[in-house]
């Protein structure tokens, strides 16, 4: 499933664009994952803990993170995935996902690759980080 990608260090994995998050997006998620926060899907209670909306769940960029490594690597590759969440995600922003690879090494003669992931905003705001390793 390796796409065209070429494994070397400093090597990019094509950006996952997202269109913004709906308020639908979030309450799809909320059933899809069983996540059913009203932080994230009700605006009243938003604005009870000060925020001025709702925001997506962390979660859903971990999943979008996870989607940038699958559309390069089979998910059976995947041996390693971590994230650290950042900031939250507000309604109706579009995150961009992106991976870079940042070493390569062999594993009990298996080649595999780190990489460093990233959840961004327009604005520049990561709002998660993390890392993979996978087998190629």
């Amino acid at each position: 499933m390796t796409s065209e990608i070429r494994a070397e260090v400093g090597a990019e994995l094509a950006p996952l664009r997202l269109a913004g998050i709906s308020r639908t997006t979030l309450a799809l998620f909320a059933g899809a994952s069983g996540d059913h926060n009203p932080i994230h899907i009700d605006i009243d209670v938003a604005q009870s803990a000060g925020l001025s909306d709702v925001f997506a769940h962390g979660m859903l960029s971990m999943a979008y993170l996870g989607r940038i490594l699958t559309n390069w690597v089979s998910p059976e590759s995947i041996r390693e995935y971590g994230v650290r969440f950042a900031a939250v995600t507000p309604v109706n922003s579009e995150p961009t996902a992106r991976g870079r690879i940042v070493a390569l090494d062999t594993v009990d003669g298996e080649e595999r690759a780190t990489l460093s992931l990233s959840v961004t905003l327009a604005d520049g705001t990561v709002t998660l980080s993390g890392d993979a390793v996978v087998a190629l």
